[in-house]
């Protein structure tokens, strides 16, 4: 099998043969000349992002890189319990080169306060803020907590924003999550398996040309650790009532194989509280709706990695995670005028149960020069719900109890294809293609409640609704670097057929889009420190699946959400401009325009007094934003960053009546700082505080939010203990809406004041400075990389 997989790969690549000659090698070793084995030693090259190679040090302390192209390089050498050297950029040529490293144990604390490196380490490049959240101290429970602590975005009840745009997507590993809505990813996805996060502002050729707004690229934590290791973690806290959850994973990466496998469950709580006060003719409706949550959640995932040769490996990903959240949610309208008050209470019960699954085998070929991964991605997503929506007692104004039955099932089935040609230090290509299969079936049934009690199906308001879709893409994307200037630029081609049907209504629509989507950026060094870079991207941002069914949710009698079976895509044209200092962000200006905007549009029927939010069509949008980050090392023993977001949103739309014209200037700061305690105690704060916001249709006042954390390890670092107060500050999102009949004042609160305390036993080899480990091969040293 080997055989036939060397023969075809040197077949294809026959033309790109290499004749790299140089060797690196040399000793780890610690005072006093004592051979440090398992050290890792990392290959960079000057001016390259991504490691080259990574080799493992014997159980003698040598380590050897062999058949290195001529080249500038530099090394990292990194191992527990003692502090990372780094050598300064060298140059190759046809020769051996011998480099020795005597590696010194980690500092203890100097003094009270010492500076300390466990905020999340920040990156900037014309594409992609990188952010690192493995060291953070702060608790992260689900992934709404994560996006908070990426620099400028704003998570409210109301979703995610970022530079005054609401319209982010989220991937995970680069894989579409469009099946979920935003609040249900945020909220039931958990955070215990998350490496970092990539803000993408100006997606390259290699990502779907999906989306007006940013693209949030979640990476999972994939283990690169020798021996077999793993932890338990515990948790509980206070938010709306007592909460709690449990994980445990544990890897093994020995000879060729590498797995991992985690489980975890997780009874977190909160509560959302929604004011709307509104007028209909001369009655002023004065609606609140509480809302706790306590969703039980249970994730299993788990992977393994099989190292053929040095350069062929397999591997399969799979992960399920399931939800259950029974909850009822109580509102009382208050509906007034000048002679009386007539009040309806009334409860929503809901049995909700969600369940994701998902596959992901894939091939990798990988060497000096070339790298070729095809994977396949299957997503299974049900989503069951079933409510009721009955009258209280004491109520004054009669309401006939109403039940809902919503069933979804989504089935994504994804085949990629992915090549990449390094030629040079100075150029590379790459292309690849993408065929997706998308499947939904949503069906909604109404029942009204009868005299004797029981319920009744109402056909004129329940509609199933099938969609299916499929999309192929293909594209290139050229990397060029010459002196102190970088270009890199790309084309992708997208085809899609969509056909929505309602099995109800026995109604057909088909959409068809063949489009291609440009994208490039161009950066140059200006000094040591300083770099510049230009960006554009095209773009296009289709209606989810859910936003197509006029499925009708109910929030209490009088509001409700509806789909628009009408919708058609957005287009956007992307342009950003970014100074970076030493890599880390620094000044950027921003500018999009949308045309056909997916806007959330809030009206209101003044005869039966309902409110509703549907999906329309806009004419155009514009977005301006300035962005200035920096550090905060200029404090005596604090690290981290702050940063302001001024940005300016223009909403316009001439085919509405009356037409839509919104806009508005609003600042945002933000900040995220660390430092050292005495005793060992690593505290960490983050805070922001924004004026006022338009989002959407919603003028949204003044908002603040601030949480901290403490943790401290124990038993050689085994043990970590973390104790965490989050939404110490948190006023909600209070807002207007005035636009035709509509003029309502809307509040949406979450809860607040949420205390955890949180324990992590860490185990295994990777805690053993010198690991009696001697059946190391030779194919497992030259597989260390950073995709960690």
């Amino acid at each position: 099998m080997n055989f036939k997989i060397n023969t075809f790969i040197t077949l294809f690549l026959l033309v790109f043969s290499s004749n790299a000659q140089n060797t690196i090698k040399g000793i780890i070793t610690e005072a006093p000349e004592a051979a440090l084995p398992f050290a890792n030693i990392i290959l960079h090259e000057v001016d390259n992002e991504i490691p080259i190679t990574g080799v493992i040090s014997n159980d003698d302390g040598n380590y050897i890189f062999e058949a290195i192209k001529d080249g500038n390089y530099w090394i990292e050498v990194s191992m527990l319990g003692f502090q990372t050297e780094k050598t300064e950029p060298f140059n190759l040529k046809t020769t051996t080169k011998i480099l020795d490293f005597t590696l010194k144990e980690e500092a203890q604390a100097l003094g009270e306060v010492v500076i300390k490196t466990k905020r999340p380490v920040i990156r900037q490049t014309a594409e992609k803020l990188i952010v690192d959240l493995e060291k953070s101290e702060l608790i992260n429970t689900n992934l709404q907590d994560v996006m908070k602590r990426v620099p400028g975005i704003i998570v409210t009840n109301n979703g995610i924003s970022y530079a005054g745009q609401n319209n982010v997507r989220i991937l995970i590993n680069g894989k579409t999550t469009d099946y979920m809505d935003m609040d249900t990813l945020l909220r039931d996805m958990p955070a215990n398996n998350i490496a970092r996060v990539e803000l993408i502002e100006q997606p390259g050729a290699e990502y779907d040309a999906e989306g007006s707004g940013p693209i949030i690229n979640i990476i999972l934590k994939k283990n690169v650790q020798l021996g077999t290791h793993g932890n338990i973690t515990t948790w509980v806290g206070e938010d709306e009532g007592i909460e709690y959850g449990t994980s445990a994973s544990i890897a093994s990466y020995k000879n060729k194989l590498n797995w991992q496998a985690g489980l975890g469950f997780s009874n977190p709580t909160w509560r959302e509280d929604l004011f709307i006060k509104r007028s209909v003719d001369n009655e002023v409706y004065d609606q609140v709706t509480i809302s706790p949550y306590d969703p039980k959640r249970i994730n299993a995932s788990a992977s393994i990695d099989y190292y053929i040769t040095n350069e062929h490996s397999i591997g399969l990903g799979t992960r399920r995670n399931t939800t259950k959240s029974d909850r009822v949610s109580t509102s009382s309208t208050a509906i007034s005028n000048d002679t009386e008050t007539n009040t309806l209470l009334s409860q929503n019960s809901f049995d909700r149960d969600q369940v994701v699954f998902n596959i992901n085998p894939y091939y990798e070929f990988k060497n000096e020069n070339h790298k070729l991964v095809v994977d396949f991605n299957y997503v299974d997503y049900t989503n069951d719900n079933f409510n009721t929506l009955s009258e209280l007692p004491g109520s004054t104004i009669p309401f006939t109890s109403q039940r809902y039955i919503q069933d979804g099932n989504y089935e994504i089935k994804t085949y990629k294809a992915d090549y990449s040609r390094l030629f040079s230090d100075d150029l590379k290509l790459s292309v690849g293609s993408k065929y997706a299969q998308v499947n939904t079936d949503s069906d909604l049934r109404t029942f009204l409640q009868n005299n004797s009690g029981g319920f009744d199906l109402i056909t004129n308001q329940s509609n199933r609704f099938l969609v299916d879709e499929t999309i192929f893409a293909a594209y290139s994307k050229l990397n060029l670097t010459k002196g102190k200037w970088s270009f890199s630029g790309g084309l992708r081609y997208e085809d899609s057929n969509t056909k929505g049907t309602s099995t109800t209504t026995n109604e057909t629509r088909v959409r068809k889009i063949s489009k291609l989507f440009p994208s490039a950026s161009l950066s140059r060094k200006i000094n040591e420190k300083l770099g510049a870079s230009v960006s554009y991207s095209y773009r296009i941002r289709r209606p989810n699946y859910n936003s197509l069914n006029s499925f009708v949710t109910f929030y209490d009698p009088y509001s409700s959400e509806q789909g628009n079976p009408n919708l058609k895509p957005s287009f956007t044209n992307n342009y950003q401009f970014n100074l970076t200092y030493d890599s880390q962000p620094f000044f950027t200006v921003g500018y999009s325009e949308t045309k056909d905007d997916l806007f959330e549009l809030i009206t209101q029927d003044d005869a039966s007094a309902q409110i509703q939010r549907s999906i329309i069509n806009l004419t155009e949008r514009q977005n301006w934003n300035f962005r200035l980050f920096g550090p905060l090392d200029f404090i005596k023993g604090v690290e981290g960053f702050t940063g302001f977001i001024v940005n300016y949103n223009d909403f316009q739309s001439k085919g509405l009546s009356p037409e839509l014209d919104l806009n508005k200037w609003s600042l945002f700061w933000f900040t995220q700082a660390s430092y050292e305690l005495p005793w060992k105690i690593n505290a960490e704060l983050e805070g922001h505080y924004g004026t006022g916001a338009l989002e959407g249709q919603l003028d949204v006042e003044w908002l603040a939010g601030l949480n901290f954390s403490f943790g401290k390890k124990f038993f050689d670092d085994k043990l970590k203990v973390n104790l965490g107060f989050n939404k110490m500050l948190n006023r909600g999102f209070i807002s207007t809406v005035n636009y035709d009949n509509v003029s309502a004042n809307i509040k949406s609160i979450d809860s607040r004041q949420n205390i955890q305390l949180k324990l992590t036993y860490s185990f295994g080899s990777k805690f053993s400075k010198k690991k009696n480990r001697g059946n190391a091969s030779k194919e497992e040293e030259n597989r260390i990389d950073d995709n960690n």
